[in-house]
C-alpha cells in the first residue's frame, strides 16, 4: 500500500487526500489549525458569507424601485453578521474534517517541516514525531502580505484575516489595494453602509479582470458614493487613537477610522525545508511545480496557493487531485489554466473563464467577440438590474467558444454554462441552440452566441 503524508489541510490538501484513499492509498494530513485551512476559517468562506449579507443590503438599498419601501433604520449588526461568519466557517472545518476521516484518512494535528521526500517532521504540544510515508503532497497555503510601514495591529489596521473581530461597522474604511480582496473587501463595507476609500496604485481597480467588467464595477462604485483613489501608492499606514492615516508616495493623506491591507499574499513555504528537501522555489518563494504537480523533487507534489499558479481554491483542488492521479497511476489530465473559471465577488460580480481581452488585445489572432449589456435583458428589467453585460470570445469560421466574461449578479452561477462550453469546444451555435428559461438572465448567453452566428 502506498503511503502518502499530505501537508496542509485546504482544498489542495483534502482533496489530495480523498482522491488518494479512493485510490488504496494509506493518507496522513497534517493540518496546523484545521480543516479546510485559510480557504474555510479566515479566506474565502468567510469573506463570502460577509459579502452575502452586504449584497443583501445592497438589494435591500434598491427596493423601492421595486415598490418596495424599507425603514431608514435598516442596518446591520455587524457583531451578529461575524458571530455567524465565524461559526460557519467552522461548521465548514467540522464538515470538512468529517468527511476526511470518513474516508479514511488520519488527521494529524501539528507543524510539518520535510525531513526528506518521505519524512515530515510534526511538532505540536505532545512533543514531535516523524510520519514516513513513499510520497509527499505540500499543500500549505499563503498568507497576507504586510508593510513594515504599515503593520496591522488587528483592531483598526487590519489584514483581511482580522476583519472578523469587528463588532461595528466602521464609519470610514479606507482599503489599501485594488486587486481582487481589495475590490471585495470594499464593495463589502460599502454595501454595508461604511463609506469607503479604495487607494489603488493603478489607474483602474481590478487592473487583473477584463477591461470593460473593472470599468462597469469603478462606476458602480463610485455612484454608490465611494471614494477611488486611482494612481495612488501607499507610503505608510498611522494609527493614533481612533484615526488612521494612510499616506501616500505623493505627499496626500487620506484619514478614516480603519484601515484594511489588501497588499497580496505570502507562500507559507519558510521552515519547511523544502529547499534542504530538493524542492525549488522561485524568487518570491512560491513552489515551482509542473502541470501534475510535481516539484523538483522525487516523490514531492505541490498544491494551492503556495505554488502561486493560480490563487483559486478550486484550482488548488484541482492540482491536489491531479498530484494524487498521477503518483497512484490512475488517468490524469494536466493542469489546463485555460478552462479555469473565476469570480470576483463584488456587487456586481464579474465571472470569467477562458481566453481574456488582454490575451486577444496582446496577440495577433484573430478573435469574434460579442458583448451584450444585461440592461437590455428582460429579467433584468424586472429584477432592477442596470449594471452588467455577457462577452463572449469565439473562434473565427468554426465558431468555437474560447472565452467569457459576465458581470452580473452571481455570475459567478451564470459563468457555467460557458466554462462547458470552453471544456468541450462547444460552438456558439451549440450554445445558441440549447433551450434557456425565458425570462432568464442566462437568456443573455444564448443571445450573444447567436450573435456570433456566421452564414
Amino acid at each position: 500500500m502506498t503511503q502518502v503524508t499530505i501537508i496542509g489541510g485546504g482544498p489542495g490538501g483534502y482533496e489530495a487526500a480523498l482522491v488518494a484513499a479512493r485510490l488504496g492509498a494509506e493518507v496522513t494530513i497534517v493540518e496546523r489549525d484545521g480543516l479546510g485551512g485559510s480557504t474555510v476559517l479566515t479566506d474565502c468562506v468567510p469573506s463570502k458569507t460577509l459579502i452575502a449579507t452586504s449584497d443583501l443590503m445592497t438589494d435591500v438599498g434598491s427596493s423601492a424601485e421595486l415598490g418596495v419601501q424599507v425603514p431608514d433604520s435598516v442596518r446591520p449588526d455587524l457583531a451578529a453578521v461575524n458571530r455567524r461568519v465565524l461559526d460557519l466557517a467552522q461548521a465548514q472545518s467540522r464538515d470538512i474534517a468529517e468527511r476526511v476521516e470518513a474516508g479514511g484518512v488520519t488527521i494529524v494535528r501539528g507543524t510539518a517541516r520535510l525531513v526528506d521526500a518521505g519524512t515530515v517532521e510534526v511538532a505540536s504540544d505532545g512533543g514531535t514525531r516523524r510520519v514516513t510515508g513513499d510520497a509527499v503532497l505540500v499543500a500549505t497555503g499563503a498568507h497576507p502580505r504586510v508593510s513594515d510601514d504599515a503593520l496591522p495591529d488587528g483592531e483598526r489596521v487590519l489584514t483581511w484575516e482580522q476583519v472578523y473581530a469587528l463588532t461595528e461597522v466602521p464609519e470610514h474604511m479606507i482599503v489599501v489595494g485594488s486587486g481582487v480582496t481589495g475590490a471585495e473587501f470594499a464593495s463589502a463595507y460599502n454595501g454595508l453602509g461604511a463609506h469607503v476609500t479604495l487607494v489603488s496604485s493603478r489607474d483602474r481597480v481590478l487592473p487583473g479582470e477584463d477591461g470593460d467588467a473593472a470599468e462597469v464595477i469603478e462606476n458602480v462604485f463610485t455612484r454608490r458614493g465611494m471614494t477611488v483613489l486611482g494612481n495612488s501608492r501607499m507610503q505608510s499606514v498611522r494609527r493614533d487613537g481612533d484615526v488612521v492615516t494612510v499616506t501616500l508616495t505623493d505627499g496626500r493623506t487620506v484619514q478614516g477610522s480603519h484601515c484594511l491591507l489588501a497588499l497580496g499574499s505570502i507562500p507559507n513555504t519558510a521552515d519547511l525545508g523544502l529547499v534542504e528537501a530538493g524542492v525549488a522555489l522561485d524568487d518570491h518563494g512560491f513552489v515551482r511545480v509542473d502541470r501534475v504537480s510535481r516539484t523538483s523533487a522525487a516523490g514531492v507534489y505541490a498544491a494551492g496557493d503556495c505554488t502561486g499558479v493560480l490563487m483559486l481554491a478550486s484550482v488548488a483542488a484541482q492540482q491536489g487531485r491531479i498530484a494524487m492521479a498521477h503518483l497512484l497511476g490512475d488517468e490524469v489530465s494536466p493542469l489546463d489554466l485555460g478552462t479555469v473559471s473565476s469570480n470576483v465577488f463584488t456587487s456586481p460580480e464579474i465571472a470569467t473563464v477562458g481566453i481574456s481581452q488582454q490575451k486577444v488585445d496582446e496577440s495577433s489572432q484573430q478573435v469574434d467577440v460579442a458583448l451584450l449589456p444585461l440592461a437590455a435583458n428582460p429579467r433584468a428589467k424586472m429584477q432592477g438590474v442596470h449594471d452588467g453585460f455577457v462577452k463572449l470570445f469565439a473562434r473565427p469560421g468554426v465558431g468555437t467558444v474560447i472565452g467569457g466574461v459576465v458581470v452580473g449578479p452571481k455570475a459567478s452561477e451564470l459563468i457555467h454554462v460557458i466554462s462547458l462550453a470552453v471544456s468541450a469546444s462547444l460552438t456558439v451555435d451549440q450554445v445558441a441552440n440549447a433551450f434557456t428559461v425565458y425570462p432568464s438572465l442566462s437568456g443573455s448567453v444564448a443571445e450573444a452566441a447567436r450573435r456570433l452566428h456566421r452564414w
